[in-house]
């Protein structure tokens, strides 16, 4: 199995939202995670940062914020080069990753927690 690095975008503290759900399943998968989020914290034992920063090879970015709130985020994801963009329920957004197929990144909408649990991931 190859442990892919994973942003996740629209991380949380708590732990009823589904961007902890993903964090605490990527983990226990065995994969290393970038938390972005919109309030500092820290989620088992990896910092939560508020500001893009150029993590370093990102295979997968999975976002847990809508699409209104994504575009300040386009140039930044374009910039880590993923190899993909999952767009989980409720953030899918068909005119960004049209955009992002163009340059190369592969689009999902799917469920981050259902590809780990299914053996998609």
């Amino acid at each position: 199995m190859t442990h892919k690095k994973t942003l996740i975008i629209g991380a949380s503290t708590k732990s009823d939202r589904y961007a902890y759900k993903a964090a605490e399943r990527l983990l226990a998968n065995d994969h290393d995670i970038y938390l972005l989020g919109s309030r500092t914290g820290e989620l088992f034992g990896k910092e939560i940062v508020t500001e893009p920063i150029p993590f370093s090879d990102v295979d997968t970015v999975t976002m847990y914020v809508s699409a209104k709130n994504q575009e300040g985020y386009y140039d930044y994801i374009k910039s880590l080069k993923p190899r993909r963009v999952i767009f989980n329920p409720g953030t899918e957004n068909p005119e960004f990753a049209q955009h992002l197929e163009t340059h190369g990144i592969a689009t999902e909408e799917a469920c981050t927690l259902v590809l780990l649990a299914t053996g998609g991931y």
